[in-house]
């Protein structure tokens, strides 16, 4: 078994994703598992207007869409960006802004490692 990349969660993201129901977050916890031992979600796609290497994973359900936004592409950690009930077919501005940003952090904290 090959050791698990550590899940740093950005801002607001795990409060978020615990509020989502009981059968959303266990799904996303088992996507996010996954990723850990460096396979694809089940079901996602890339966000690229959010950053180079984000992704999204696709959560539907009985009880609605729901989106966790991450970056995997660095070796230390995961870093989820962001998590949130869809309400629309298109991404609120909202959730992709509050994704960006949050990328931007990361990205400015990886740059300072270096």
């Amino acid at each position: 078994m090959r050791d698990e990349k550590p899940i740093k969660w950005i801002g607001s993201s795990l409060k978020d994703l615990v509020a989502f129901p009981d059968s959303a977050k266990q799904a996303a916890g088992y996507q996010l598992y996954r990723i850990q031992q460096g396979l694809d979600p089940e079901n996602w796609k890339p966000f690229k207007s959010v950053g180079a290497g984000v992704r999204e994973i696709r959560i539907s359900e009985d009880k609605g869409i729901f989106r966790v936004m991450y970056v995997a592409k660095f070796a230390d950690s995961i870093y989820v960006l962001h998590a949130f009930q869809k309400k629309t077919c298109r991404t609120a501005k909202k959730d992709v802004d509050i994704a960006k940003a949050r990328y931007a952090k990361v990205i400015e904290a990886q740059s300072g490692r270096k």
